[in-house]
């Protein structure tokens, strides 16, 4: 599929829930969130009819995203349905590696290609103080797991605030090299400010070369993590609404004042 500005659209992002584990600091309030009715979330019947009519018109790779994804139930089930369509080609995952360790052999098992996994440092205090609450030694646990099941490549995705500490990001840089995992740096953005970055390590953000878009567990397709735009597939139907979601895709990113990172596949 090409959008207006020839851009090849080749990349489906695809919100599984919007439920986390966690509440981490950048992306999540600790309380009072509003959660989509489940009655809203599209069904695993849904999704897979939203996939294939994508991988019909040019889509190749397929990522599962959040919330937490480990947290959908079925999700393992749902991975098999995804790697069974004809023409996919790379199907990855992004976690935050709370449940990793328990579910990497299945995933893998499933058809699961690779993952990424966010890791924001390795100071276990510190981790736990940015996700309110999270243990660092399961994420080590499921990238050890992840890395014996044979999800490879494995990458890291850490979540950095300019003013941050210059001596962590050496650690997780050492870490990673040590473990042969590909590191990549995101710095931290606003969906209400419209403040985004080229992911280091990563082509994210670069607004010239994006390939992607985005289903939301209550079903929109998004044509731009910046874009308040959505085209709902229940609405309009899985075909119609990828089409229009690629046409209304826009040159660059703006403002996104009706969606937070948790609920749009971010």
């Amino acid at each position: 599929m090409l959008d207006s500005y020839n851009r090849n659209i080749n990349y489906l992002r695809i919100s599984v829930t919007d439920r986390c584990n966690l509440r981490c600091r950048y992306c999540m309030p600790a309380e009072g969130i509003e959660w989509i009715d489940h009655s809203h979330i599209l069904s695993f019947e849904e999704i897979i009819e939203v996939a294939e009519e994508a991988v019909s018109l040019g889509v190749d790779k397929i990522r599962l995203t959040g919330g937490e994804p480990l947290v959908r139930k079925g999700i393992v089930d749902l991975v098999k349905m995804i790697a069974s369509i004809p023409g996919v080609k790379d199907l990855g995952m992004t976690t935050n590696g709370q449940l990793l360790e328990k579910y990497a052999f299945p995933l893998a098992e499933a058809g699961l290609n690779r993952v990424n996994v966010s890791l924001d440092t390795l100071d276990a205090k510190n981790y736990k103080y940015l996700s309110r609450g999270g243990n660092i030694k399961k994420v080590f646990k499921g990238l050890e797991a992840a890395r014996n099941a044979g999800l490879d490549p494995i990458k890291i995705n850490c979540v950095i605030n300019p003013s941050g500490d210059r001596n962590e990001r050496q650690e997780l840089i050492d870490f990673c090299n040590e473990n042969n995992y590909k590191l990549r740096f995101i710095r931290q953005m606003s969906l209400e400010d419209g403040s985004f970055y080229p992911v280091e390590g990563g082509e994210g953000g670069i607004c010239k070369i994006c390939n992607r878009i985005r289903l939301t567990a209550n079903g929109d397709i998004k044509p731009c993590l910046f874009s308040e735009d959505g085209f709902n597939v229940r609405e309009y139907g899985a075909r119609n609404a990828i089409l229009k979601a690629v046409g209304a895709k826009p040159l660059s990113g703006k403002k996104n004042k009706v969606n937070q990172f948790y609920n749009i596949v971010g």
